[in-house]
């Protein structure tokens, strides 16, 4: 039992691993849409949008799986770790998405008044990181019994 509750965080670390990834192709994706200003290509874009959300869609999947899986094992406490740092990483994935749509705007209209909005969106995904970075320590420290137990 605690062999599976052990296995399945270790899952959800590799998948928040996954996560990080993924957000860095997609970053890397979006830099080279913007370079294409002002002929952007946009279906490419489009393209590595629908990748990058069906790749965040399988790895949502894959934790409430394990979610579920600790909850069934009584273990409460982790199941509202994964769940807190899931609301946590959806945030995170609205606050990019509108802080690109900033970025792009800012790219056609340099005149634009975005920078501020941009400094604030960028300081709100910052502590939305913050966020899930704690969250990550306590499901870390809630999850200790696991790894000693196994000894």
């Amino acid at each position: 039992m605690e062999n599976e509750q052990l296995d399945g965080i270790k899952r959800f670390y590799l998948l928040q691993t996954e996560r990080v990834e993924t957000y860095r192709l997609f970053d890397d994706g979006f830099q080279a849409y913007l370079k294409g200003a002002p002929q952007y290509n946009f279906p490419m874009y489009k393209k590595l949008v629908h990748e990058i959300t069906t790749a965040f869609q399988k790895i949502s999947a894959d934790i409430l799986t394990i979610e579920k899986m600790l909850l069934e094992h009584n273990r409460k406490d982790l199941a509202d770790s994964i769940r807190k740092i899931q609301e946590f990483e959806e945030r995170k994935l609205k606050l990019t998405a509108e802080l690109q749509m900033m970025l792009q705007k800012q790219t056609d209209e340099p005149e634009s008044e975005m920078q501020e909005s941009i400094n604030e969106h960028k300081n709100m995904v910052s502590e939305v990181i913050s966020e899930i970075n704690e969250e990550m320590d306590t499901l870390k420290y809630a999850s200790e019994d696991l790894y000693t137990n196994m000894t």
